[in-house]
């Protein structure tokens, strides 16, 4: 082994606690740099293996009319379809009538295969397997008899429950969908035998495209494929709709043909006994009263079948209704879950990277700095400059790959299978997380930047020196006054140890800001990681406690029975007032930029305040003008809106209108646009009609707002009940998914904040050891001698602590709003115990490295550390 190669190894050994440190940033900055930003990705491969391991369908169809093989027939004719027909129906059951979801399960199916958890598919007549939901939220279990209701098209209602399955047509556990029987919100799926429904036709017609297969399914390459291959399944399809509408209307006929032949010959009938009336009475009498009554009866009947033959052509028009694998509940969701945290991981990980390598920087740069006499030896000796570099940049190359490749790998396949397994909101996930090439090139490339740039360019200008100037220690900075001891009276009142810790701290200005940026950037991050955690949280409880006051939405069938549902409401102990509004559904757009689904409240009475607070996004309350409408912030930032602006307003009945923005309203969930009835007549020259009661309700247990939306249903006059509950809890959900990300962020900032403390003072310590066994040896205590450099620390610390809290607003904020989604918005909201937990961990970590430091400098070796430098 070369000498110089010797050295290095030397080096490293006699200094394992800086290599190891210097090591240890690289890879926390690698580790989480590349494992964050491969959370996203992991996420949305482990849902694609998923899906493609149970064959979900790309695209499902459902009709008014049924599927026959015939429509079968009709999909596979487009390359690389496979479809399958399936009888599909709502319906309730179970101990408290619940909305249930029921499919036909047939074993020769192999679309959207069943994920069993326990026991087995239903085999037999008498069997039924229940969504896995329903064990864990239900309580039922394995062998327990499951009733369907009475009006459930079922040839049996009771069935032996033998399984437990989940569907990938379900991957949200808390969403199941709505529909229109029971309380209006499907509570988990059921499958039973397909022959066990006593349905005609199947319902729902399930495509599968092999070919699509191999992308992931939330890449744009998957869905451009897909909506290809939709649109030829919906050029396939419009011939055979025709075809269809008119072979049912063909069996209708064929089906009343006999009544008709029978009509006819009645009427021949009659016609040939008017003529033998009229005969026989030479043409003074065409009728007589007993076959005036009897063409009175027929004329009823032709009436009667032909309304029959209108209404059995109106139920034989088929219609179809196209949906994705982005209408499944709870899909887009995840989606847009997986995106949040790629947003975050695009801000988060890579300011904490930044920390690490401007650590690691510093730490090299000191450490190159500190051999500045060997160098001057090497020189001496004869060693050329690209010799003596070597030394250095080995060693700051080994640390960089070690810890470099080992973060990066490490944090590949580590973070994001942590935070898929404790993904909880949705089905159990066939974890797939691929390598992030780019990501970790990226980062091992910034980790070489770090350590060999910042080594190549110390080495570079101290090699520039002679040997004789690098031999001698460089000379201390001179003391100077500082600003403190120009407040005379303040001044006076330190004593001398407290005076030699303040000038020491001005005097090495680099190491000041160092540190201060080094402990504000670790608290700024832990800060950070609660206030994402934080402002998710805030953005439900503003939405659905300072906006939206109402509890409920009851959709009405006619305004007309508004009184009799009102009198229902009444007779609920939990209720506490209503108010009648116009509820729509538009698409606003202004210029290039649209947003569709925005909803259109028109108030019907003057206390609509009591049930949404309107405010401007400083506070100021609002009214509805007479004119114009008022429209939500995130709309308005998607259109590119300002008030002032007329946007174009296109309700789902096809009236369209212009209309100018009043002002813009705070807003954090959905979009919403609000008109006066004054502003409605004046856009679309009529009344609004009422067709909904936001309800305001006392608190409510699950069940009581299950008997209360049942109890509506029954009076016929409502189309079904939503409740703000299931929309907190989808936000409730929201956050919790992103809980383990954020435990990663504070378990990660803090054990950097703590190794980049410690780095801090351990170099502190190094280059200052002549200075404090100076100290020592003058026949200071220990605890003098530690406090002599630690006070220093204290005080960088609470100037890192104030200085982090700044930064980590800023960060926050910007990360929020990157996670912004089309559908909500983030308030920056940090509360106190974020605050309290930065600062706290911030103040343990100085202590422990304050305990590291104290134990050192114990048995510091004052005689060699004194010797002068001959």
């Amino acid at each position: 082994m070369k000498p110089m190669t010797k050295n290095m190894w030397r080096e490293i050994g006699a200094s394992r606690g800086r290599f190891i440190a210097i090591i240890l940033i690289i890879m926390m900055g690698c580790l989480t740099f590349v494992g964050v930003k491969a959370a996203g990705p992991g996420l949305n491969e482990s849902l694609t293996t998923t899906v493609q391991d149970l064959h979900l369908a790309d695209v499902q169809l459902m009709s008014t009319t049924g599927f026959t093989p015939k429509d079968v027939q009709t999909a596979e004719k487009v390359a690389g379809a496979h479809a399958e027909a399936v009888k599909f129906m709502p319906a309730t059951g179970g101990q408290n009538a619940l909305a249930v979801a029921v499919y036909g399960y047939d074993a020769k199916h192999s679309v959207n295969q069943l994920d069993l958890v326990s026991c087995h598919l239903p085999h037999a007549a008498d069997q039924v397997v229940l969504d896995q939901k329903a064990q864990t939220d239900h309580g039922y279990k394995l062998g327990q008899t499951f009733t369907f209701g009475q009006a459930a098209k079922l040839k049996r209602h009771r069935f032996k429950i033998v399984g437990f399955a989940n569907s990938p047509q379900y991957i949200d556990n808390g969403l199941r969908g709505a529909t229109n029987v029971g309380d209006g919100t499907v509570r988990f799926f059921a499958y039973v035998p397909a022959a066990q429904i006593d349905l005609p036709t199947a319902t729902l017609l399930n495509i599968r495209f092999a070919k699509l297969q191999a992308a992931n399914t939330y890449a744009g390459t998957y869905e451009h494929a897909r909506d290809r291959q939709l649109t030829k399944l919906k050029q396939a399809f419009k011939p055979r709709a025709i075809a269809r509408t008119k072979a049912l209307i063909a069996a209708a006929d064929k089906q009343m043909a006999p009544q008709q032949a029978k009509l006819d010959t009645a009427q021949q009938q009659l016609d040939a006994a008017v003529a033998q009336v009229a005969q026989a009475s030479g043409g003074t009498q065409s009728t007589t009263p007993a076959l005036t009554a009897q063409q009175q009866q027929l004329d009823t009947a032709k009436a009667q079948l032909t309304a029959a033959k209108k209404q059995a052509a109106k139920a034989a028009e088929t219609h179809y209704t196209w949906q994705t694998r982005a209408d499944l509940p709870g899909f887009s969701a995840y989606g847009e879950s997986s995106k949040r945290i790629a947003a975050i991981a695009n801000v988060f990980p890579v300011f904490f990277f930044l920390i690490a390598a401007l650590i690691t920087f510093t730490t090299i740069t000191r450490m190159v700095e500190e051999a500045r006499g060997q160098i001057g030896t090497f020189k001496a000796l004869g060693y050329g400059k690209w010799a003596i570099a070597k030394n250095y940049l080995g060693y700051a190359l080994l640390a960089a790959v070690i810890g470099g490749i080992f973060g990066s790998v490490f944090g590949n396949m580590t973070l994001p299978r942590f935070i898929i397994a404790l993904y909880h909101q949705c089905i159990p996930l066939s974890a797939t997380v691929r390598m992030q090439w780019g990501s970790a090139a990226l980062a091992v490339g910034f980790s070489l930047l770090a350590t060999v740039g910042a080594a190549a360019f110390v080495v570079r200008r101290e090699l520039a020196e002679g040997p004789a100037a690098l031999m001698l220690p460089k000379a201390p900075k001179s003391a100077k006054r500082i600003l403190l001891e120009k407040i005379t009276p303040l001044w006076l009142r330190l004593n001398f140890n407290q005076k030699v810790s303040y000038r020491n701290l001005f005097r090495y200005k680099s190491r000041m800001v160092m540190s201060i940026v080094g402990i504000a950037g670790g608290c700024a991050l832990i800060l950070c990681g609660f206030g994402i955690r934080d402002s998710i949280i805030a953005s439900g409880t503003r939405q659905y406690g300072g906006i939206v006051r109402y509890q409920a939405v009851v959709q009405l069938k006619d305004q007309a029975q508004t009184a009799s549902v009102q009198a229902a409401l009444k007779h609920t102990a939990q209720y506490q007032s209503s108010t009648a509004v116009a509820a729509e559904t538009a698409k606003l757009r202004l210029g290039e930029n649209s947003v569709a689904a925005v909803n259109v409240f028109t108030p019907q009475s003057a206390d609509f305040d009591r049930y949404v607070h309107l405010s401007q996004p400083d506070g100021t309350s609002l009214k509805l003008p007479n004119s114009g409408a008022v429209i939500s912030e995130k709309t308005a930032k998607l259109l590119g809106a300002q008030t002032g602006d007329r946007v174009r307003v296109s309700l789902t009945g096809g009236k369209q209108t212009r209309i100018k923005i009043a002002t813009i309203t705070q807003n954090y969930i959905g979009d919403y646009l609000y008109l006066s009835p004054q502003a409605y007549r004046a856009a679309w020259g009529q009344k609004a009609l009422r067709n909904a009661l936001l309800v305001r309700l006392k608190h409510q247990s699950d069940q009581q707002r299950n008997a209360l939306a049942h109890r509506l249903l029954k009076t016929g006059a409502v189309l079904g009940t939503s409740y703000i509950a299931d929309q907190k809890q989808s936000i409730d959900s929201m956050s919790s998914t992103l809980d383990p990300v954020v435990v990663i962020f504070i378990v990660m900032s803090g054990l950097l904040s703590f190794v980049v403390m410690y780095n801090l003072t351990n170099i502190n310590v190094s280059e200052r050891i002549r200075e404090l066994s100076t100290v020592k040896v003058l026949g200071f205590y220990d605890r003098e001698v530690t406090m002599y450099v630690m006070r220093e620390n204290v005080v960088l610390t609470i100037a890192g602590i104030v200085v982090g809290y700044g930064i980590g607003n800023a960060l926050t904020w910007y990360i929020l709003q990157q996670a912004t989604t089309a559908q909500v918005m983030f308030p920056l909201t940090i509360h106190w115990p974020g605050y309290v937990a930065a600062a706290c961990l911030m103040a343990l970590f100085t202590a422990i490295v304050m305990f590291v430091t104290h134990k050192r400098l114990q048995h510091v070796d004052m005689v060699s550390a004194l010797k002068a430098n001959e």
